[in-house]
């Protein structure tokens, strides 16, 4: 290819996205800017999906989709450190889920120490006065 054909096809692609700038509502946001956040957010969606796809095993897909229902940001969180680390090239084949486990460890680890844990449950009894044994002394 020559330098001509290379700059014909550059200003064809540029032309072609000018086009769909302009369809979009372009950056100003316009009346479709929901439709278009929607639109973006599902796409994201759609790329966790799949990096997640191709870097777990199924079991520890099928744990981290149970993580998902009983604590959705702890499940984020996994997923958040999961990619980071496939994109920075830390793992070298799939995750197991084994290591699935050890990585939920760290991240609970992490949010005790950070102190965001909000999974603590404290129960505080009433004390005297509401005892039903009480009753029985009186007959």
């Amino acid at each position: 290819m020559s330098d001509a054909d290379l700059e014909e096809i550059r200003k064809g692609r540029l032309a072609q996205l000018q086009q769909q700038q302009q369809q979009q509502g372009g950056p100003g946001g316009g009346p479709g800017g929901a439709g278009q956040d929607e639109q973006r957010k599902q796409q994201e969606a759609e790329a966790r999906a799949s990096i997640l796809s191709q870097i777990l095993h199924p079991e520890a897909a099928d744990r981290l989709g149970r993580i998902r229902i009983v604590k959705e940001s702890r499940a984020t969180d996994v997923e958040n450190r999961l990619i980071m680390l496939a994109r920075s090239g830390q793992l070298r084949a799939k995750v197991t889920e084994e290591q699935l486990k050890e990585l939920l460890g760290a991240v609970a680890e992490n949010n005790e120490r950070e102190g965001t844990a909000g999974g603590k449950i404290v129960v505080s009894r009433r004390k005297g006065g509401w005892d039903d044994d009480d009753d029985l002394l009186d007959l």
